[in-house]
């Protein structure tokens, strides 16, 4: 290998030192040989790193420097790259067509690779295949090693979107064997970057995000800016069900791209399918419309159609019923079938559905019936292609049928993921298949099957996780250097300090915590799911009352072992006003003196709350404890307000299915923990009085409640008891907190527990609160809780008052000592605050969640 040659193989191995070489090379004013490789060479760093303009000019004063005719050939081949990536399509093609019909041997080898690599890269797979194909035998004939690790990595892209995976993973083990023996670091990287598409595709979600977390990495190492990891990292945080992360992600490299660039185009896409599943499509179709537009101006046809497809999705939940919409999604459905695009499922699943929501029978069943095929390789759409297929049949038992085995789909690929943030995102494809057994129930006025189909949908991320990969010490050190970063922050903000720069720190620990975490594997076992009548079984002598959210309709079910009851409570955006109403209510008392009249107020919010949550419903609780079970919307209702439950035990729970797994735990021991955090001045006699209740037990305060000392104490208590300030983070749950001696406790730190404590108390604001996600799916301190072994909760959805709650806490730990549940003890609670608007603003601002 001759110095240019060299310097050609560092420009895509070690670009930053290779950029350096090549400009020093051209200062010295060298000859027109050794000056034409040090322009490529440059041409080839400043191409891969967006500078378009200037990798083209860098190309073609190489190209004329070139001499010899084999040089120019692979010289005007960099160009023709450069060109397509710049967005000029069709001159870039040129420039390598030319180029591979002047070409010979190992040079044309040379050239079919990047023309193959290109045409992968515009849709246009089955020519793509054809020249790599070409390449590899080219090359591996003239032992030119590194192009054809090149090309076969190449082909492994091409393998890989058409699903060949066993050649695909040939194809990129060759190339890296390859890569490692040459030293070729940067294209190393590029074979963990593809791994992770490996990962993706056989379900590996965990898996695939700590490869591309291990990629970015080794760029940044390199000094190396790589604009398909973005793609990458959108895509992988869309098939995870993280839109809003996604659509982040793709902004903030929008900017950063050439106004015309190929790249820009792609990432403009990439948002717009972000958008679209984050529910926000005004922006998706935004920006749809640009890269449709940019997509056509470069002469990309097959990415233009992808684009149209995303606009045409967006335009439908604007407005269903834009009378274009029937035949622009068909029109556009065929074309990615042609296309083989892999939006294709999903074009031809909105064509369906459109059409028969308009009574075109005939054509919903050409376009369902193309999605439906996907069922057969576990696709939660094509499940659901089917159910819909079925239904517009009239097969009722068909239709019921291919929704349950999508239900499963949907568990199988939340089984394999250890994070419970993933899982809870991972359910929502879940959503309309399970809704489409809740109509059918609610239509045929069914209670059973609507528990049924309603329980299927809920809370699956709940499920004990029975196998979990270790964090590992470098999680630990993240959660301990978050804790003084959060200290430092608060000193800052209270003294007036610099607080930006600790404010950046804060991020960057928070998005390395979260990266770790989402590098957990679940164990892959999908738990069947419970029937009616084993729910109905284990109920006891509760009530219990199943909440359902069905097309912005409340209903509820109520049950008891041998009778089982439907009924239709009203409009769900009542429900959620009334539940604001009296969270402001109680937040009003939570501080300052009661305005007058104030239990009559709390009396009539409670009235208004039981008539909008559970109407008919709550004629038919009987006499005894109720059990609760309410559409995550309605996680953070202060049910003691409702009248109907103002004289009986009841807890709530996010899934009686849940309820069923947790009461089969027993607590190991007896151990009691109590702790109090700092800035609790009621809460030290609060400590006190419940420490008087229990038989020995541990007590942490006064600067001994350390996040480590508490952690390891509340490892497999039986029952712990935390009084400290709480915070909850609506735009990052796993990052609520408790405050603690030495800073805060978060969830992610509470996810290192082994088994969580049997019986957990929150006595501080906001601790039982959690975000709502689609899917019927909650995200806060009982998601991770509730897997590691919590079976009973108390805790706050709204401010206390802290004084008012030093005594409810002394009753409620007074009634567990004499044998009571939960519910019983925070029902002494409140009866022994009646009267005092405070104390009683207290009491129902607590919940017993009874899982």
């Amino acid at each position: 290998m001759n110095a240019g040659e060299a310097l050609l193989a560092m420009a895509l191995s070690r670009p930053v030192e290779a950029l350096a070489e090549a400009d020093r090379l051209i200062r010295s004013r060298p000859g027109a040989a050794p000056a034409s490789y040090a322009h490529q060479a440059r041409a080839i760093v400043l191409r891969d790193a967006g500078q378009f303009a200037e990798a083209i000019a860098a190309a073609r004063r190489a190209l004329r420097l070139a001499g010899d005719p084999e040089r120019a050939v692979d010289v005007r081949a960099t160009l023709g790259v450069a060109l397509v990536m710049a967005g000029r399509t069709t001159a870039g093609l040129a420039e390598l067509d030319a180029a591979a019909g002047a070409s010979r041997g190992p040079v044309a080898g040379r050239v079919l690779m990047r023309r193959g690599f290109e045409l992968h890269g515009l849709g246009r797979r089955a020519e793509a295949l054809a020249d790599l194909n070409r390449a590899i035998v080219l090359l591996h004939r003239a032992g030119d090693e590194i192009w054809e690790a090149r090309a076969r990595t190449a082909r492994f892209l091409v393998h890989s979107a058409a699903g060949r995976a066993p050649r695909a993973v040939r194809d990129l083990d060759l190339a890296e064997r390859i890569y490692a023996a040459a030293g070729q670091e940067l294209e190393l990287v590029t074979v963990v970057q593809n791994r992770a598409e490996v990962a993706r595709q056989s379900g590996d979600l965990p898996g695939a995000l700590a490869r591309l977390d291990e990629a970015a990495r080794r760029y940044a190492a390199l000094g190396v800016h790589w604009p398909d990891l973005v793609f990458d990292r959108c895509d992988l945080l869309l098939a995870a069900g993280l839109a809003d992360e996604a659509l982040a992600e793709a902004d903030a490299g929008i900017p950063l791209l050439p106004e015309r660039s190929s790249d820009r185009a792609e990432l403009l896409f990439a948002a717009a399918r972000a958008a679209q599943a984050a529910g926000r499509p005004a922006e998706a179709a935004a920006r749809a419309r640009d890269a449709h537009d940019l997509f056509r101006l470069q002469g990309r046809p097959w990415w233009t159609a992808r684009a149209a497809f995303v606009l045409a999705q967006a335009r439908h939940d604007l407005d269903p019923a834009d009378p274009r919409l029937p035949a622009d999604a068909c029109r556009i459905a065929d074309r990615l079938g042609e296309l083989r695009a892999e939006e294709a499922p999903a074009a031809h699943l909105l064509a369906g559905r459109i059409a028969a929501g308009a009574g075109q029978a005939a054509v919903a069943e050409r376009y369902l019936a193309y999605t439906a095929r996907f069922r057969r390789r576990g696709q939660p759409q094509g499940w659901l292609a089917q159910a819909l297929r079925a239904g517009t049949q009239g097969r009722t038992t068909a239709a019921l049928n291919a929704a349950r085995r999508g239900l499963a789909a949907v568990a199988v690929l939340q089984s394999r993921l250890g994070a419970v943030e993933l899982r809870a995102y991972a359910a929502r494809p879940g959503a309309e298949l399970a809704a489409i057994g809740q109509r059918h129930a609610i239509a045929r006025g069914d209670p059973r099957n609507l528990l049924l189909w309603t329980e299927m949908r809920r809370a699956s991320a709940l499920s004990t996780v029975t196998s979990r990969s270790p964090v590992g010490r470098e999680f630990s050190a993240d959660l301990a250097a978050l804790r003084e970063v959060m200290n430092r922050l608060d000193t800052a903000r209270a003294t007036g300090g610099r607080a930006g720069p600790i404010e950046e720190e804060r991020r960057r620990l928070e998005a390395a915590i979260r990266e770790r975490a989402r590098h957990l594997g679940g164990d892959g076992a999908s738990p069947p799911p419970p029937t009616a009548d084993e729910i109905l079984d284990r109920l006891g002598d509760q009530v219990l009352v199943e909440l359902a959210a069905v097309d912005g309709e409340l209903h509820a079910v109520t049950a008891r072992p041998g009778r089982i009851r439907l009924h239709r409570v009203g409009p769900l955006a009542r429900a959620v006003r009334e539940v604001e109403f009296a969270r402001f209510q109680l937040r009003r008392l939570a501080h300052g003196r009661p305005p007058p009249g104030a239990l009559d107020r709390l009396a009539e919010a409670g009235r208004l709350l039981q008539t909008a949550l559970l109407g008919p419903a709550a004629a038919d609780l009987g006499d005894g404890p109720v059990l609760i079970a309410p559409p995550s919307l309605l996680h953070g209702v202060p049910w003691g307000m409702l009248p109907a439950l103002r004289r009986r035990p009841w807890s709530a729970t996010p899934s009686a299915a849940a309820l069923l797994d947790t009461r089969r735990r027993a607590p190991r021991g007896r151990r009691v923990v109590i702790v109090v955090g700092p800035g609790l001045s009621a809460s030290a006699g609060e400590a006190g009085r419940i420490a008087a209740v229990h038989p020995d037990p541990l007590l942490l305060a006064a600067g001994g409640a350390t996040a480590p000392k508490v952690l390891a104490a509340l490892d497999g208590a039986a029952t712990a008891h935390i009084a400290a300030h709480g915070v909850f983070r609506a735009d990052n749950p796993l990052f609520s907190s408790l405050r603690l001696d030495d800073g805060p406790l978060t969830v992610h730190d509470l996810s290192r527990l082994h088994r969580a404590p049997y019986r957990l108390i929150l006595s501080s604001c906001e601790s039982g609160a959690a975000t709502p996600l689609a899917g019927d799916e909650l995200l806060g301190m009982i998601s991770v809780l509730v897997p590691l072994g919590t079976r009973s909760l108390l805790a706050a959805s709204v401010p206390v008052n802290d004084a008012a709650s030093a005594p409810l806490m002394a009753d409620f730990h007074g009634a567990l000592s004499r044998g009571r549940s939960f519910a019983e003890a925070l029902l002494h609670g409140r009866d022994r605050a009646a009267g005092d608007p405070v104390a009683l603003a207290t009491a129902f601002a607590f919940t017993t969640l009874g899982v």
